[in-house]
């Protein structure tokens, strides 16, 4: 069965604005401490103190948590931040050109708080053993985002085909079953990596949340919340009116014409004698 023709097969876009800012930071962030920790004699510590940590994280150290995404291995090996980079730079640009700067942004935000919010909270709940051989003790990196991008993108572009590296043709399905079986098989094999082998699965599940539709499942859910809140509100406000007019003893009295429509009919009075109005 033929794919319909993607322009994304031949020329990928420019990276948006943001998608510019991100590698730049993302790469001069590992240059600098590639050189601090190679050349300029800087002590390894200065690097962890980026990296995310479970228990540090729980003894208040909540920024790692948030800088955890930027941090690449800057020694012995240039695979780490080079996959995050070529990553991003691939599929993203769509993504931004798609959906606008702004929600771009806050997709990337909330896909590395996803991934490693949610492996923080399993290494809490499965065994120590266990979690021990699934999360190191430190984790850091942009990998868990990419597979973000990467199930964002597909279930983005369902049915059209795009070029990695510009080479390896693969239909959005496909790399969806390639994300998901590439790290099933870093588990099976127990090769943990700088960012976990629990984050990437919360990366994918973040590319669905929150970048799957328009608007993401996240954003449907949040707007029925919050619908479900307006209605609460407004029925507690005509409640409260309710009680107010119960109490001012005030009530309402039929008026207006007969039932058989007669203008010059006498209009009925009260007790007292007077007209009602």
């Amino acid at each position: 069965m033929s794919h319909p023709e993607s322009p994304l097969q031949g020329a990928f876009q420019r990276p948006g604005k943001v998608l510019r800012a991100v590698l730049l930071a993302i790469f001069a962030i590992w240059l600098c401490f590639a050189i601090g920790l190679n050349w300029a004699g800087a002590p390894p510590s200065v690097f962890y103190a980026l990296c995310g940590n479970t228990e540090r994280i729980l003894h208040g150290e909540v920024w790692r948590l948030f800088t955890a995404p930027w941090m690449h291995l800057p020694v012995e090996s240039l695979s780490h931040v080079l996959s995050a980079l070529l990553g991003l730079y691939f599929l993203s640009p769509q993504l931004e050109s798609r959906w606008g700067g702004a929600r771009f942004a806050r997709f990337l935000f909330f896909a590395g708080l996803t991934a490693y919010g949610s492996q923080m909270l399993l290494e809490l709940i499965l065994p120590r053993g266990l979690s021990a051989r699934l999360v190191g003790e430190y984790w850091f990196g942009a990998t868990p985002i990419v597979e973000a991008v990467a199930i964002a993108w597909a279930l983005n572009h369902r049915g059209q085909v795009v070029r990695l590296f510009f080479v390896l043709p693969v239909t959005s399905s496909g790399l969806i079953l390639m994300v998901v079986a590439a790290s099933l098989m870093y588990v099976v094999i127990g090769a943990q990596g700088p960012s976990g082998l629990i984050a990437p699965f919360g990366g994918m599940l973040a590319g669905w949340l929150f970048g799957s539709g328009s608007p993401s499942p996240m954003r449907r859910l949040w707007l029925k919340l919050r619908l479900a809140r307006l209605d609460a509100e407004a029925r507690s406000e005509a409640r409260e009116r309710r009680q107010r007019a119960q109490k001012s003893g005030f009530k309402v009295i039929s008026g207006g014409r007969d039932d058989d429509g007669d203008d010059d009919a006498p209009r009925p009075r009260g007790r007292d004698g007077r007209w009602l109005n």
